[in-house]
């Protein structure tokens, strides 16, 4: 089946007990054994029918074997790190979410694991950064929020020659746009509660992996350490997802208008994202991705204030996420990456002007005048700056 086709009639697409085109809530705990030990499911935590058609349904999205939903995307990170042990390395990117550098910096550290942070789309140090404990290399692409896009293909393939993992985060992208598992990737995961799921109603986390060992640890630790996606939420996502080709060719369509907007925007000194030609990784997001996501970041001009130009916003929603229909705009600083202290954030580049836009399913002309009333309000407040500078200089 063509991927449009897989999103519909993928892994479990309808109830076999009755036909029912929409696979049921299975609200049950626990389930009648006929048989000891002959059982299909047992009790909800350890599988739940619900549960195991969107775990299927990812896992034949993401060309994997096996998939695994979790009740957020952080808590389908940590069971994955769960597989590791005290004294263990990772190599992590330096430009990943904030809940993600929060898990690592103040959860994993005290349980004796490191990392070392690079910038993964240097290549050689990726390769440096490895020692003899490393075990895996943990990374987001593109990246948030600054939507640098790593070579999948050369990562996995280091990782292959020092035999550790290669994890990668797929949330910005969704398997619409691009396909881990297909480019040597060990693990990918998602904050499905985005793009995913795509309504702005449903907090979940996915996993999938196409080796047998692995699936078989993460599916030990889904159920050993309890984080698992229930079945309303099961549900919605499925439901989320036989959308996804439809909303993600509306974003793309609105991202690419958008980006020609900010492009000649004399108030925006740098914009972040994959489809601009002028991107230093703009032939690698060309080869791996299909489309540039509807993710774009982009700096005011030093010295102007971007709380008061989301503030001003009336189509576009001011609030964290991203990958809803509508469009969502967020200062990383103040919010999604506030918990990286301010020293860190600035070295990674995520600077206080910064402003992460994910462009919804909106008309175009609406989202393009919104940005404008934005732009017209800093416009507004710079010539009153400068006339109150003429005035007292008078």
């Amino acid at each position: 089946m063509e991927f449009d086709t897989k999103l519909i009639h993928g892994g479990i697409s309808e109830d076999k007990a009755t036909g029912a085109v929409s696979v049921p809530i299975y609200m049950a705990s626990t389930f009648h054994q006929q048989k000891i030990g002959e059982n299909q499911y047992e009790y909800s935590r350890s599988g739940n029918p619900t549960r195991e058609a969107v775990e299927k349904l990812i896992a034949e999205l993401e060309v994997g074997t096996a998939g695994f939903a979790f009740a957020s995307g952080s808590a389908a990170i940590d069971t994955v790190f769960s597989m590791f042990s005290a004294g263990d390395h990772f190599v992590i990117g330096n430009d990943v979410y904030g809940g993600t550098f929060r898990l690592i910096d103040a959860v994993l550290k005290r349980f004796g694991m490191t990392f070392t942070v690079v910038d993964t789309r240097d290549l050689a140090a990726v390769e440096e950064a490895i020692t003899p404990n490393t075990k895996a290399i943990y990374l987001e692409t593109p990246t948030n929020p600054l939507l640098r896009v790593t070579d999948i293909v050369a990562v996995a393939k280091i990782a292959k020659s020092h035999q550790i993992l290669s994890i990668i985060d797929n949330t910005f992208s969704s398997p619409y746009v691009q396909r881990p598992l297909e480019q040597g990737v060990d693990i990918v995961l998602h904050s499905a509660s985005k793009y995913l799921g795509g309504h702005s109603d449903v907090i979940a986390g996915l996993v999938v992996t196409k080796d047998d060992q692995l699936a078989e640890k993460i599916g030990y630790l889904q159920n050993a350490i309890g984080g698992i996606l229930a079945p309303q939420e099961s549900w919605l996502l499925q439901r989320g997802i036989k959308t996804l080709s439809l909303r993600m060719r509306a974003h793309l369509a609105n991202a690419e208008a958008v980006f020609n907007y900010l492009s000649n925007q004399p108030l925006v000194s740098k914009i972040y994202y994959p489809g601009d030609p002028n991107n230093p990784d703009y032939e690698v997001a060309k080869k791996q991705m299909h489309g540039f996501g509807a993710m774009i970041s982009f700096e005011l001009q030093d010295g102007l204030d971007p709380k008061q130009f989301v503030e001003q916003l009336h189509v576009i929603t001011l609030a964290e996420s991203l990958g809803a229909l509508e469009s969502l705009i967020e200062i990383p600083a103040l919010m999604t990456h506030g918990s990286i202290p301010r020293d860190i954030r600035l070295k990674n580049g995520i600077k206080d002007e910064l402003i992460r836009l994910s462009v919804g399913v909106e008309d175009q002309k609406d989202l393009l005048a919104d940005l404008e009333r934005g732009f017209n309000e800093l416009k507004r407040s710079e010539k009153n700056v400068s006339d109150s500078k003429v005035h007292s200089q008078a």
